[in-house]
């Protein structure tokens, strides 16, 4: 028996046909696979979209539409990982941080302001105010990185320790 090469049809308007015996999308071999037909509507501008897509890939419409339905499936998939809610939680987490810097971080700055005018007048320390203001930024930067470390360092641990043994 043999089987009959039939030429693919295309819905999309103005698309060339793939050559004759060509399988449509560039696969060959055991990676074709025949899609099942299923019938469905969607609204113009998606379908504009697919029919887009299908020109400027050399696809047909059916392919086009198999290939976004392919998307969405990963990205439902994708999101199925992610609790609904959870994106939520840390939305309002960052918020919450975005707000205590807010709260703290303008005193912060002005503290260090306030105390390196104050030692200058005082004339106890021997560099103007400029000076002793680079001196508190460097110092406190250097002591943000020093506890952020151990900080990330302490969050590693718990959450190792929290690990099942047979993942580690």
């Amino acid at each position: 028996m043999n089987p009959r090469v039939r030429s693919p049809k295309t819905t999309v308007p103005g698309q060339k046909h793939p050559a004759k015996g060509q399988p449509v999308g560039g696969e060959t071999g055991a990676g074709v696979s025949r899609l099942c037909l299923i019938s469905l509507k969607v609204d113009a501008a998606l379908r504009n979209e697919i029919d887009a897509y299908a020109e400027v890939h050399g696809l047909t419409r059916s392919r086009a539409a198999n290939h976004y339905l392919a998307i969405a499936r990963e990205t439902i998939r994708e999101r199925e990982g992610v609790p609904g809610g959870r994106a939520d939680e840390l939305m309002e987490a960052v918020d919450g941080l975005r707000a205590a810097i807010d709260i703290l971080g303008p005193p912060t700055f002005g503290m260090l302001r306030l105390l390196a005018h104050w030692s200058t007048q005082g004339g106890g320390v021997k560099v103007n105010e400029d000076e002793l203001l680079a001196e508190l930024r460097t110092v406190g930067g250097d002591e943000w990185e020093q506890a952020m470390a151990e900080a990330e360092r302490d969050l590693h641990q718990t959450s190792g320790a929290t690990e099942p043994q047979g993942r580690r």
